[in-house]
Order: C-alpha cells, then sequence, then structure tokens
C-alpha cells in the first residue's frame, strides 16, 4: 500500500509552498500530487514552477501527478487546462469530465476525487478511457467501496482520501470574500490571509464547516487512521493525505509507521490529536452523517 499526498487545497504564498515541496521530496511519501484545484485566481505558481517541482520530487524517488481545477468557468480555464494536460512528463489528476475528455492520446491518468464515480459501469467506461487509479469520491462509504472494489478493472488502482478537512462543495460564488464583503473579481486575494480556511460554527459554538475561497470543506477533519487494517483488506492500493499549514510532516510519519506496522492505531490516534483542533469525523466512511466521529476500529472489530 502507498501514501499520497494531494494538492494543497489553501492558497499559501508562493516561498512557502516552495519549502514545503522541498521537505516533502525527504518524506516518505510515495505520490504527490500538484497544482490549484480550488480557484484559478490563486496563481502564485505557474506551470513552469509546478513542472520544476515535479522533476524535484521525481528525482527524490516520489510520483508527480499534475491535478487539474475542479470547477470550470472560463474558456481560459479550459485552455490553461489543456495545457496542464499536454505537458509531456508527467501523469493528470482529472478532476472533472472536461479533463477527461482531453485525456485521449495522452498518458493515462488519474479520476479525481470530484468526479462522481459511484457504480461499477462508470468504472469501467473511465478505465477504458485511460484510467490507471481512481480516487473514491469522499461522500461514498465502505460498503459501496467494497462493491467496487470486487468488480474494479483490472490494472485499475484505488485511491482513498483518509486524512484531512474534507472537499465537500464548490461554488462560483466566492465565500470567503464574500465574509470580506468584497465582489469575487476584487477579492484582493483574501483567502492568503487563512492558511487553512475560515472556521463556521454554529450559533452554540460547535464547528460547522471551513471555508475556503469558493470551496467548502468539512470544519472537522476527516480521519481514518483507525480504519488503515480495513482498508488494506479491501485492497485498496494508495491512502491519501490532504496537506496541512501545522504538522504536516508528523502526520505523514503517524500514517507511514501505521500502515508499516510498525505503530498502533490507537497510539496514532492519540498522536494526531494535537492537529485535529476542530475535533475528527468518519461518519461518511461508515454511511452515516459525515460530521459524526464514531472511532471504531477495524482492529476491534476482528478481534
Amino acid at each position: 500500500m502507498k501514501l499520497s499526498l494531494g494538492p494543497i487545497q489553501y492558497f499559501w504564498e508562493r516561498e512557502r509552498v516552495l519549502d514545503f515541496y522541498a521537505s516533502v521530496a525527504e518524506a516518505p511519501v510515495d505520490i504527490v500530487y500538484l497544482g490549484e484545484t480550488v480557484c484559478s485566481k490563486r496563481r502564485a505558481l505557474r506551470l513552469t514552477d509546478w513542472l520544476d517541482i515535479s522533476g524535484g520530487l521525481a528525482a527524490a524517488g516520489k510520483e508527480p501527478v499534475l491535478s487539474t481545477l475542479t470547477l470550470i468557468e472560463a474558456e481560459s480555464e479550459i485552455s490553461h487546462m489543456r495545457t496542464i494536460v499536454e505537458n509531456g512528463h508527467y501523469d493528470i489528476e482529472a478532476n472533472d469530465m472536461a479533463a477527461i475528455s482531453m485525456m485521449e492520446n495522452v498518458a493515462p491518468f488519474v479520476i479525481g476525487p470530484h468526479v462522481n464515480v459511484y457504480n461499477s459501469r462508470t468504472l469501467d467506461i473511465l478505465a477504458r478511457l485511460g484510467a490507471r487509479r481512481w480516487v473514491m469520491p469522499v461522500e461514498l462509504d465502505r460498503e459501496t467501496l467494497a462493491a467496487l472494489q470486487s468488480s474494479r478493472p483490472a490494472n485499475l488502482e484505488t485511491e482513498v482520501f483518509v486524512y484531512g478537512r474534507l472537499p465537500l462543495s464548490f461554488s462560483a460564488r466566492c465565500f470567503t470574500a464574500r465574509a470580506h464583503k468584497l465582489p469575487k473579481d476584487e477579492c484582493g486575494f483574501c483567502c492568503a490571509n487563512y492558511p487553512e480556511g475560515m472556521s463556521l460554527k454554529t450559533r452554540e459554538g460547535q464547528s460547522f464547516l471551513n471555508l475556503n475561497g469558493i470551496q467548502v470543506q468539512s470544519g472537522e477533519t476527516y480521519n481514518l487512521v483507525n480504519e488503515i487494517g480495513e482498508l488494506q483488506a479491501l485492497g485498496v492500493d494508495v491512502l491519501r493525505l490532504s496537506p496541512q499549514p501545522q504538522g504536516m510532516f508528523e502526520i505523514i510519519d503517524v500514517f507511514r509507521r501505521v500502515m508499516d506496522g510498525q505503530m498502533e492505531s490507537s497510539v496514532a490516534s492519540g498522536m494526531l490529536a494535537p492537529y485535529q483542533t476542530a475535533g475528527t469525523c468518519d461518519g461518511y466512511w461508515r454511511g452515516a452523517p459525515g460530521m459524526q466521529r464514531l472511532q471504531t476500529s477495524y482492529e476491534a472489530l476482528t478481534e
């Protein structure tokens, strides 16, 4: 089983991104997804920068993958996406069907978590179009995954998002700009002031959602460290972590050690706790409301 690092969901300044990936080159991850997936206005790095980062990661033994935007709103975004798809060096994570439609005669691609893959027929069609790996949509549960695993096409790998704030939805409206009473086209890149998004709480003070530009995330951190044994038993090939501004390399180390059998998941949960200030959730995995935390580990279920 491999460990991947998803694309940065937030708008970090250029030097912070470069420093982050310089450290990722030394971290025990196998696959690294790169690029802007949330908002096309975020241009601190250009494609040439992402290609340079990819080259450094490849030299360090990682598998770099270039990710595309999730919500396409303009012709210019389609043109830029085509440039990414036709980069000629690295594989692509396609996050919507527009990107997938461009993949003909291009290297095998990854189906991102924002493409609605809910049944084996869809998997079969996408595999015939050239997909070599699919990332399960975050809202699906373990029973659905088990059914899809039993009938997935040969040579198609499965990846599951296991840690980070869940990307729930995308909108043409920028929620961060609106919170600052700014129009989207004159946002001043105010989302850069929130390196892990804007926390939204209920009137009772309970964590509810997280606002990240045009993206809405879960308020709690999705955490399946207790389920690594079950994910292995289901034949999942890759576990995905989402980049966090604090403690990311400690988080990577914890997951790597659990995957390699060097740490019990109960110990890992305690070590991850300091990086989950808004709490954790795992409801979707169990077919329950997403914000719930049910916590029963696979190891406990099989004892």
